[in-house]
């Protein structure tokens, strides 16, 4: 069986940003073991009820069983995607999974009963076929789901879950199957004032699902904090959970973790999410093509300089990235840091560049980047690391500004719809931006994405565009 990673050995000298990947994606193993184990179980599901209903009634048996299987199908699928029996604890351990399918299995039989009862049909039901029929499916299924543990063994190995342990001068915690580096040998700090060390750890993060953190306590808050921006679950240690007998913590070995940070989002969310964004992103290029081209041959006419402004902004998990703008200032004064935001007479924006700004135009190229998979179309918008609220860096007006950064920033978001955009002259510019994108990250659902693209439409024209 071949490993799906191998943890790289550490040195003495500081590793180039292409060496900092500690571990290849799991997620894609996952999701092809969860297909594997649901095309097993709807197999299972029909080959039981054709069985039977053909030891019963031969060949019109069979017919008849089936009919039964399309009934119970769609409400096992439904019930079973919902109860776990395809999750992380099904990959783990097989009879947990097995449990649950056969869960679904039996409250899909009531509820076909149920129906069967209220309905009426002129047809016979055949009670021996039905119940004999969901027994050879869940003996079938369990069967099946055994015997693909040798598939999962294969796609995610021992453990099907990345986790990673840093080593920050705390005690030594051993855990089968996880990858340990060393904060200082891959210069990992905890430092909140510091953009490329939160973009260091988010790379380093990259395709991780768990990240442990042993450290002295005076940096656990500081680690707790760094942790729960980067869109991972997070732990740091602390051995008075294991003394106290703390609930709601986990303890391995003689070792305490508390859990700090968690990513806001299931698989199954951020699946719908990205469905939308891609959708929604592809159509809306397509529809307005001939204004993006109107555009950007305006702005190459106004100065000849080019079509599109490209910043670095940070994103999600804390990781840099490139942002598209259509570019409104001159050419040799825009300001790539965003360390002065434009004003309402702002000498640099271009007669073009005025027009697109106060109409949100010039924020359509970030639909590539939507495309690209760097932002959403709803979220916290992304800041340049520049940027101030009155005479402070917009970390150090609130420390919980780094959180906002565990979901993909968005075109638009709570604060844009409530009014809060434009130039931050002062701090409470910030923090009432800050609330808005705090709130958005609790409770998730694509029908308040839906709901907040509508009324972005309402302030798309608006008095702080300058």
């Amino acid at each position: 069986m071949n490993a799906p990673f191998a943890a790289r050995p550490l040195v003495a000298d500081a590793p180039h940003v292409d060496d900092l990947l500690v571990a290849p994606s799991r997620e894609k193993r996952r999701l092809q073991c969860y297909l594997a184990l649901l095309v097993g179980d709807i197999i299972s599901v029909i080959l039981g009820f054709s069985v039977v209903g053909y030891v019963f009634a031969a060949r019109e048996g069979v017919a008849d069983s089936l009919v039964h299987a399309q009934l119970i199908l769609p409400i096992f699928l439904t019930l079973a995607l919902y109860n776990g029996a395809y999750s992380i604890d099904a990959l783990r351990e097989a009879w947990t999974g097995i449990f649950r399918a056969m869960l679904a299995v039996v409250i899909a039989m009531a509820v076909v009963v149920f129906v069967q009862f209220l309905i009426k049909p002129g047809t016979d039901f055949s009670r021996s076929v039905f119940n004999g029929g969901a027994l050879a499916a869940m003996l079938l299924m369990a069967w099946t789901r055994l015997q693909l543990r040798s598939f999962v063994r294969w796609r995610c190995g021992a453990s099907v879950i990345n986790e990673l342990i840093i080593d920050d001068g705390g005690p030594q915690v051993n855990m089968r199957g996880a990858i340990r580096i060393s904060a200082a040998a891959m210069e990992l700090k905890p430092d909140l004032k510091d953009p490329d060390a939160l973009d260091r750890l988010g790379l380093i993060l990259r395709n991780i699902d768990r990240v442990i953190v042993s450290c002295p306590g005076g940096r656990r808050a500081e680690w707790a904090m760094m942790l729960k921006g980067a869109n991972v679950d997070g732990e740091v240690l602390d051995d008075e959970v294991a003394r106290l007998g703390a609930q709601g913590a986990r303890v391995v070995g003689k070792h305490g973790l508390l859990l700090v940070s968690a990513g806001p989002l299931g698989m199954r969310d951020r699946a719908i999410k990205r469905l939308f964004d891609v959708t929604f992103a592809g159509s809306a290029i397509i529809a307005l093509s001939p204004l993006l081209i109107a555009v950007a041959l305006a702005v190459k006419l106004q100065d000849g300089g080019p079509v599109f402004f490209m910043q670095k902004r940070m994103g999600r998990g804390n990781r840099f990235f490139n942002m598209y703008k259509f570019r409104s200032m001159t050419q040799s004064l825009c300001d790539k840091d965003g360390n002065q935001s434009a004003s309402k007479n702002d000498q640099r924006i271009t007669r073009v560049g005025r027009f697109i700004r106060g109409t949100s135009i010039d924020e359509l190229p970030q639909l590539f980047n939507v495309l690209l998979g760097d932002m959403s179309l709803v979220g916290p918008r992304p800041h340049a690391t520049g940027s101030l609220a009155g005479d402070k860096l917009f970390w150090e007006v609130d420390l919980r500004y780094w959180q906002r950064h565990c979901l993909k920033p968005g075109l638009s978001g709570l604060a844009q719809i409530r009014g809060y955009r434009g130039a931050t002259d002062h701090e409470s510019d910030l923090v009432n931006r800050l609330q808005s994108d705090l709130e958005y990250l609790e409770g998730w659902t694509i029908m308040r994405d839906i709901k907040i693209i509508f009324l972005t439409l309402r302030v798309l024209v608006h008095d702080r565009a300058f």
